[in-house]
Parts: C-alpha cells; structure tokens; sequence
C-alpha cells in the first residue's frame, strides 16, 4: 500500500476538483489535511474516509467542481 503524503495539487486532481476548492474545504467542510511548516499535506486514506462520511461533498453552492 502506498503510505505517502499528497500535496493540494494532488488531492485535487485526486478528487477532480479545484485546487481553490480544496482550500475552501480545509475551512469549510473540515477536509482532513495537515499543515508542514507553509504547505498543506493528505493522507488518501483520510480523505477518502472523509468522502465517504460525508456523503456528497458538493452540497454547498461555493463548490468549485471542475
């Protein structure tokens, strides 16, 4: 299994979204993400438990789906 640390680039195109959106969500809708030192960071496991605790992640109108 792949245990690596994914950069907002990453996640977003991991997500196919926008990176903009994915500093919304760090925000907003608690995406689960860690700060090192000036860059924000994912684990795939995290985020993918995140999704699909939360359903449908685009409820709200501020989505910036590609």
């Amino acid at each position: 299994m792949e245990d690596r640390w994914l950069s907002v680039e990453e996640i977003a195109a991991y997500l196919g979204i926008n990176q903009d959106t994915v500093y919304k969500w760090i925000t907003r809708k608690q995406l689960p993400a860690h700060k090192v030192g000036r860059l924000w960071r994912f684990r795939r496991e995290e985020v993918d438990a995140w999704v699909r605790h939360n359903d449908n992640p685009d409820t709200n109108s501020d989505s910036d789906v590609q």
